[in-house]
């Protein structure tokens, strides 16, 4: 009698064991796999998204991500017409996108500042954005986030963009200014000034971040999938808010988990490669990480008016939510 109440007392617990897995299986789901429109090449910036991944984030949340390099993946576009529920894109990005219709909604800031910076050869004294009258500027083309911040950066000093001349010179701006053919140059805060002052080159540099805030770069959603997958995007925030977390608490674990996803960054120097994480971390840091800031939205808006890109201010209601930050 006791061999056959304990057999069956062991089928139960096997039954209830099965069930309970089950049921976890089935609230969970399947693993999600997501293609991430990244709009660069495999750097040590993309941090906090190695982290996540390699530290099982993502997949404790049923989400596997592949990370799309590619130049040519119009990530905004994708996004807007709901064939990819993600991308990583920056705030004049949306904004440009919803004047043409395209129902994009960023949910999530990455970056707190606009990172982008105007470097000058030292001998020029150029010291704030007025000193640049009568310049011309290197810009890698009249578009994008380096167009944008430098013409934010004039405004912001009341310097009308017609008293400066903007030069298209392509993604050379290291090899522009060390080779002297661009005395100034729009660039990424947290890449070539550190290069070039690795290099022994003396510049000044004007921020835009010290001058106006702006919506920069953040992960972007559409409002078919805020409507339908409100949890996916919950989801995908909690792992990438906590490998943001960990990258800039640990720059020096985060570097070590880089190494697997940037195939040439161990032959890169090493100095260098911190110092543009370390740099980074500074626009990431946030009281709350993810919370995209109005203010920096309404200037945005403004900036884009004053630059004529679009022909009246956006709804910003529509244009980014904070409901899905941790």
């Amino acid at each position: 009698m006791y061999k056959k109440i304990s057999s069956l007392m062991l089928g139960l617990m096997i039954l209830l064991t099965a069930c309970t897995s089950s049921q976890v299986k089935n609230e969970a789901g399947e693993i999600q796999k997501i293609k991430l429109p990244m709009g660069y090449i495999p750097n040590i910036q993309y941090a906090p998204f190695y982290v996540a991944v390699d530290k099982g984030y993502f997949a404790d949340e049923g989400i596997e991500i592949e990370f799309d390099y590619s130049f040519e993946t119009d990530g905004v576009k994708l996004v807007g017409a709901g064939e990819l529920p993600f991308a990583v894109a920056s705030g004049e990005q949306v904004l440009l996108a919803r004047a043409q219709d395209v129902p994009v909604v960023y949910a999530f800031a990455w970056y707190q500042q606009f990172p982008i910076s105007i470097i000058t050869a030292a001998e020029l004294n150029v010291n704030e954005p007025r000193d640049l009258r009568g310049d011309t500027i290197g810009v890698p083309g009249l578009f994008g986030a380096n167009y944008i911040g430098a013409q934010a950066l004039l405004f912001a000093d009341e310097v009308n963009p017609n008293e400066v001349t903007f030069k298209a010179i392509g993604f050379n701006q290291v090899e522009s200014f060390a080779s002297g053919q661009s005395d100034v140059v729009v660039v990424y805060t947290a890449n070539e000034p550190i290069v070039l002052r690795s290099q022994g080159f003396e510049l000044n540099e004007l921020r835009v971040a010290d001058y106006v805030q702006l919506i920069a770069n953040g992960i972007i959603t559409s409002e078919n999938t805020i409507a339908n997958h409100p949890e996916l995007i919950k989801s995908f925030a909690r792992a990438f808010a906590k490998g943001i977390a960990d990258t800039i608490a640990n720059p020096d674990e985060a570097y070590q988990i880089s190494l697997k996803f940037v195939e040439n960054l161990k032959d890169q120097d090493k100095d260098v490669q911190m110092q543009v994480l370390t740099t980074s971390i500074e626009f990431w840091k946030a009281e709350r990480i993810g919370f995209s800031d109005s203010q920096a939205w309404e200037n945005m808006n403004e900036l884009l008016v004053k630059m004529q890109l679009i022909p009246e201010p956006i709804d910003l209601s529509k244009a980014f939510t904070n409901q899905f930050v941790p």
